[in-house]
C-alpha cells in the first residue's frame, strides 16, 4: 500500500472492487444453488428411473433365459457397442454434463434372434436401462459439480466478507485517522506561523507613523 493520501485512494479503490466482487459472487451463488437444487432433484428422479429400468431388464432376461436357455441369450448378442455422447452446459462459468445422447446399434439382421418371444422385449428393456443409466450418470455428475462449485463460491464469499473486507476497512479507517491528525497538526502549525508573524509586526511599529 502506498503511503499517505495515495494509500487512502488505493484502499478506497480496493474496497470498491471487493464490494463489487462480493455482489457478483452473491448473485453467482444464488444461481448455482438454484441449479444445484434442480440437478439434485434430476439425479434422484433419473436414479429411480434407472433402478426401475434395471429391474425390468433383469425380469425380461430371466424370462428369456428360462424360455430359450443361456445359449439363446448369448447367440442374440452381436458384440456391437453403444455410443454415448454428452453435451456440456455452462452456468455462471461452471460446465457440467447435460442430457446424454445414447446411440444404440440397430439390429441388422445378421444375427437372427432365436425363436423365443422373450428375447425381443428383453433386448428393448436393456436398451431402455442403458439410456436410463447414462442419463442418471450425467445428472449425478452434474449435481456433484454444481454442489462443489456452490461450496467453493460460498468459501470465497466468506473469505472476502469475513477477512479481507474488515482488514481493508480497518486499514482505511487507520489511514484516514492518521491523515486527519496530520492535517490538524499542519493547520495548527500554519496558524502558529501566521500568529507569530502578526506578533512580530505589532512589536516593531512602522517608523513612518512617528
Amino acid at each position: 500500500m502506498p503511503p499517505g493520501r495515495a494509500g487512502r485512494m488505493w484502499l478506497r479503490h480496493r474496497l470498491t472492487a471487493v464490494r463489487h466482487g462480493l455482489s457478483l459472487l452473491d448473485r453467482k451463488l444464488r444461481i448455482l444453488r438454484q441449479e444445484e437444487e434442480r440437478l439434485t432433484l434430476l439425479a434422484a428422479r433419473t436414479g429411480e428411473a434407472w433402478v426401475s429400468a434395471c429391474r425390468a431388464a433383469d425380469t425380461w432376461l430371466l424370462r428369456a433365459t428360462l424360455a430359450g436357455g443361456q445359449r439363446a441369450v448369448r447367440l442374440a448378442t452381436d458384440g456391437r457397442l453403444a455410443e454415448i455422447r454428452v453435451d456440456w452446459i455452462d452456468a455462471m462459468g461452471t460446465s457440467y454434463p447435460g442430457r446424454p445422447a445414447c446411440l444404440l446399434p440397430e439390429p441388422d439382421g445378421s444375427t437372427p434372434l432365436p425363436v423365443t418371444t422373450a428375447l425381443v422385449p428383453a433386448r428393448d428393456a436393456y436398451r431402455t436401462a442403458l439410456r436410463a443409466g447414462a442419463e442418471h450418470a450425467a445428472a449425478e455428475e452434474a449435481a456433484r459439480i454444481m454442489t462443489a462449485e456452490a461450496a467453493m463460491t460460498g468459501r470465497r464469499i466468506r473469505a472476502l466478507r469475513d477477512h479481507l473486507l474488515p482488514r481493508l476497512e480497518e486499514a482505511l479507517a487507520s489511514v484516514e485517522l492518521s491523515l486527519d491528525e496530520m492535517e490538524r497538526s499542519d493547520g495548527a502549525r500554519v496558524r502558529r506561523v501566521i500568529g507569530s508573524g502578526t506578533e512580530n509586526t505589532d512589536d516593531h511599529p512602522n517608523p513612518a507613523r512617528g
